[in-house]
């Protein structure tokens, strides 16, 4: 019997922010710093903000056209430098905060990769055009006897 031999698994390339979509670790940074607003000594002491910034050139298994949608969805919240940059103070911990960060980039992502429908456009048929016209004449013809002037035709 031939001893097992374990096959090198390929290594991950990188941060996982959406399923199937990957950013190299130096494209990915994470800072902390002091919140603003009431909380008392919890905010004077601890860096529970979180702000991620991700290069958008460099994140993997987005197409395209879904990194294009991708920037457009980011609006305000994509940089000069083509990062976006998301923060979060809302939580009282540290981690919560990263934790939405990230949260807040995977649904960017996966609505990015939704292809929006073409619209394919379309005429009315002549009988609905017909039918369309047929109404409105009627209705006219209601409203001109709610007035008294049914001997006008």
């Amino acid at each position: 019997m031939e001893p097992l031999i374990d096959e090198p698994q390929p290594q991950q390339p990188g941060v996982e922010l959406a399923p199937g979509v990957f950013a190299p670790s130096g494209a990915v940074r994470l800072q902390y710093a002091r919140s603003g607003g009431p909380g008392g000594q919890n905010v004077n002491k601890l860096n529970t903000k979180a702000e991620l910034w991700v290069q958008v050139h460099a994140i993997r298994g987005l197409r395209d056209p879904a990194r294009a949608r991708l920037r457009a969805l980011a609006g305000s919240r994509l940089t000069r430098s083509d990062e976006i940059h998301i923060a979060s103070e809302t939580a009282r911990s540290q981690e919560a905060n990263r934790q939405a960060v990230f949260d807040r980039l995977r649904e960017l992502i996966v609505r990015a990769q939704v292809e929006p429908k073409v619209r394919k456009k379309t005429r009315p048929s002549k009988a609905a055009r017909r039918r369309r016209l047929e109404h409105k004449r009627r209705r006219g013809e209601v409203k001109r006897h709610r007035r008294g002037r049914a001997s006008d035709d």
